[in-house]
């Protein structure tokens, strides 16, 4: 199965880099010697070119830069299909989708000024990829399989009559700053907009950027808690969202060394290891449930292990 796997990934991303390189040289006849490569966010004209032979090997040199960079990294973060398959499968089709509507603007036109507009293109093609990060994502999850049952966890003795607690919080400053970053930059381009300093673009960079800052504020911070009835992990500054594991279907709990090399990154993340929230290096709470890992950064995490064991075995 793992064979297969690589060879689909290795088949895939050959036929992406055939396609890269192929299509402004399949069409060359009907391309002016240089092609438009850039064009202006404002008024939506040609502002930037490339000669023929470049703009065909320029985003294929991406390709193969990415390719070995996500081949490198999932040997060295360990296993994980999910990732492997939804960034090459994201970065794919939107490669080639740029390419297409690069060949296409510039197809038939005696000079690479007079080339027509991509903007309906980029918005497709960006749709398309996230479509296509977010499917290869999926599938690559389910190829991979569930790993083998953990060991079983810590246990702690409750004496009868009573009602233990736990609770454990963590945060990254470098996220809530980097959501703050994000969020002024949002908040000016709603200004500059609102004041007729800016055109369309500005409220693309404003939902792009509003967006980015939102996520990344809730992945900032974390608060779990483990009561009689199960776990609960709440995200961001406020409390909020919030998501809950009775303790009748939590199968085991343990601890596990991770790192946000083997977790795929910061924040919320989701790989081969199952889902990780990556706020420090180090000891982890990790849990199973319907057949899942959830890993949580927070301190104390054995006891919360040791608990979480105790309480779902008295519910089971």
């Amino acid at each position: 199965m793992k064979d297969r796997a690589g060879w689909g990934v290795a088949g895939g991303a050959a036929g992406v880099l055939v396609l890269l390189v192929g299509m402004p040289v399949a069409a060359s006849g009907r391309l002016p010697d240089r092609l438009a490569t850039h064009w202006s966010a404002g008024s939506g004209s040609p502002d930037g070119s490339m000669p023929l032979w470049a703009a065909a090997l320029f985003p294929a040199l991406i390709w193969v830069l990415l390719v070995l960079g996500v081949v490198l990294g999932r040997r060295f973060a360990g296993p994980g299909g999910g990732w492997v398959a939804g960034t090459l499968a994201g970065a794919g089709v939107g490669l080639a989708g740029g390419q297409a509507a690069i060949v296409r603007a510039n197809l038939d036109r005696a000079d690479w000024r007079q080339a027509g507009s991509v903007t309906a293109w980029v918005v497709g093609v960006a749709v398309a990829a996230v479509l296509a990060a977010v499917g290869g994502a999926l599938a690559g999850r389910r190829g991979a399989g569930g790993a083998e049952p953990p060991a079983a966890g810590p246990r702690m003795e409750i004496p009868d009559g009573e009602r233990l607690v736990w609770l454990s919080r963590e945060s990254n400053p470098w996220l809530r700053l980097t959501g703050a970053v994000l969020g002024l930059v949002a908040a000016a381009g709603v200004l500059a907009a609102l004041a007729g300093l800016a055109d369309a673009a500005a409220w693309a960079l404003v939902a792009s950027t509003g967006s980015a800052a939102l996520a990344v504020l809730l992945c900032s911070s974390v608060r779990a808690r483990v009561t009689a009835d199960g776990l609960e992990v709440a995200f961001g500054p406020l409390g909020l969202p919030v998501r809950r594991w009775a303790a009748r279907d939590i199968e085991s709990a343990r601890t596990e060394h991770r790192t946000p090399l083997r977790a795929g990154g910061w924040g919320y993340r989701i790989n081969g290891l199952g889902t990780t929230v990556m706020l420090r290096g180090g000891e982890c709470l990790v849990i199973r449930a319907k057949g899942k890992d959830f890993a949580i950064s927070v301190d104390d995490a054995e006891r919360g292990a040791a608990l979480l064991n105790s309480v779902s075995g008295r519910r089971g």
